[in-house]
């Protein structure tokens, strides 16, 4: 049958030719019309890359993802540790880091410290809260240079280390925020580089998501970064044990709605990153 729909199409066209010519026409192959269709088609399809229907907003994106009554900000530290100082370097955090957030003096609160154990290795991570936001901040920072053990912290700091890097965060409004927790548990740092643009979107599938992953207390907060790497998002995780996390993940997907999450999500992202870490002494998430 499919050959008969071709040979009439065929003789069709034939005769629109002979018509075509006898009439004085130029004629247009069936080559050239495929030819054509196919430059819109492709046309149609480069344009569609550039041409994205945005919905115009008056707000910035830090308002409409946080939580505006509480302006909490974080900092985030990586430090890159000389492998034969580590331990030194522990201590010397341990020693510093409980006097500076039990005194209420300094506005700003130690969330959690840890060491890499899977990922870049003979890593330090800290994160500190501020309380009052960027104000907060400069309070801190300004009081801390008043105070020798924390500047005697620094300068030993500056020997045992390779390279440093920090960011300041926002959390999400959608998340909890972080509490101090007893362990023993290991955490799971999560960072997503996000394509520029892209971040409400991310936060509008994420405010559903985080539904499907409360259900061991695995969430512990999630974050997006202001200053430093920009559209960087961090997820913190608590599990018991690696064996645990599995489960917990692969839990994930039996919750009707997960794999449209992931679906939609992979292509907002640039590259990701895991960190497997464990709380140093001084970490009030344990």
């Amino acid at each position: 049958m499919a050959t008969r729909v071709l040979q009439r199409f065929g003789s069709g066209l034939d005769r629109a030719k002979n018509r075509a010519r006898s009439a004085g026409q130029i004629v247009i192959s069936s080559r050239g019309l495929a030819a054509s269709s196919n430059r819109n088609r492709e046309d149609s399809w480069f344009k569609s890359l550039f041409v994205r229907k945005v919905d115009p907003r008056k707000d910035a994106h830090a308002h409409l993802l946080t939580k505006n009554e509480e302006s909490n900000l974080y900092k985030i530290q990586f430090h890159n540790v000389k492998p034969e100082c580590l331990d030194a370097y522990n201590q010397l955090c341990e020693d510093v880091f409980p006097s500076i957030h039990a005194d209420k003096y300094y506005p700003c609160e130690l969330v959690g410290t840890w060491n890499t154990w899977y990922g870049e290795q003979d890593q330090a991570v800290h994160m500190w809260r501020y309380r009052g936001g960027y104000p907060a901040l400069t309070d801190s920072m300004n009081k801390l240079k008043q105070n020798k053990e924390f500047m005697e912290y620094r300068k030993e700091r500056g020997k045992m280390l390779l390279s440093r890097r920090n960011q300041l965060l926002l959390e999400f409004s959608f998340w909890n925020e972080p509490a101090p927790r007893q362990g023993p548990n290991i955490y799971e740092l999560r960072s997503y580089q996000l394509r520029p643009g892209t971040m409400i979107e991310w936060g509008n599938y994420w405010a559903r998501a985080i539904g499907y992953r409360q259900h061991n207390r695995e969430a512990v907060g999630g974050f997006f970064s202001q200053i430093g790497n920009l559209y960087m998002v961090h997820h913190l995780w608590a599990y018991k044990d690696l064996q645990s996390r599995e489960d917990t993940r692969n839990a994930a997907w039996q919750h009707e709605g997960w794999d449209e999450v992931v679906y939609y999500t992979v292509p907002l992202i640039q590259h990701m990153d895991s960190r497997i870490m464990i709380p140093m002494k001084a970490s009030p998430l344990q």
